[in-house]
């Protein structure tokens, strides 16, 4: 396994998160959030709310799929645990089982890929009862399509609330307990300390991540 200093505390780090799970992740920040904006800025920006809608759709389609096939600390079943498990977390036992998600942390994610998947497929038939719909609109009653249309503004707000409480989560790991949880997502790297030589991965498979990108863009 290789290992590289850290320039900025002169630590040893190991790779961690791949490329391909770090661009999805910054991509659905800038999709999500354009989303979000273009969809109060006027009626002149819902061709960007669509374009920007698909593009969430696909990249969450994407994480899922990776979460499968992806690199070890990706998948699913390297991180998503039981509530035993998250119970013992949150007393403060545990708290080693993975160098990737913990346990309360996978929770997260696999919410937020719910909410975000379930935001995307509403969206694609649902419309503002003046001059806009999803491009699915006609596959589906107008009553079906209303319903639909309901279901996205309540779940933006749900979303809106996890993202709320995933950016506090972060700031107080960041800020209180002094973990790079930030600089991680950005050079895919965490400290040694805090990852086994034997739990760093050795490839990103970008390969694989182009291939399945493609399929689902297509």
């Amino acid at each position: 396994m290789s290992v590289t200093e850290d320039s900025v505390e002169g630590r040893a780090s190991r790779l961690v998160w791949d490329l391909p799970l770090r661009l999805t992740h910054w991509a659905l920040v800038v999709s999500v959030a354009g989303a979000w904006i273009t969809h109060y800025a006027g009626i002149q920006w819902f061709e960007w709310h669509r374009r920007l809608g698909y593009a969430t759709l696909v990249l969450v389609a994407f994480r899922i799929v990776w979460g499968f096939v992806g690199t070890r600390h990706a998948r699913f079943a390297n991180f998503v645990r039981g509530p035993v498990t998250v119970r013992a977390f949150l007393r403060g036992r545990g708290s080693e089982l993975t160098p990737g998600h913990s346990p309360l942390a996978a929770l997260s994610v696999v919410a937020m890929l719910a909410l975000l998947l379930v935001q995307a497929l509403t969206g694609l038939f649902a419309n503002d009862e003046i001059a806009n719909a999803g491009p699915f609109y006609g596959w589906v009653a107008p009553e079906t399509s209303n319903r639909l249309s309901g279901l996205h503004g309540t779940n933006s707000n749900l979303l809106l609330g996890l993202l709320a409480l995933h950016l506090a989560a972060i700031a107080w790991y960041v800020l209180a307990v002094g973990r790079p949880l930030v600089r991680a997502l950005l050079t895919g790297r965490k400290d040694a300390g805090d990852v086994g030589a034997g739990d760093e991965i050795e490839s990103s498979r970008i390969g694989l991540a182009l291939a399945i990108l493609a399929v689902l863009a297509g």
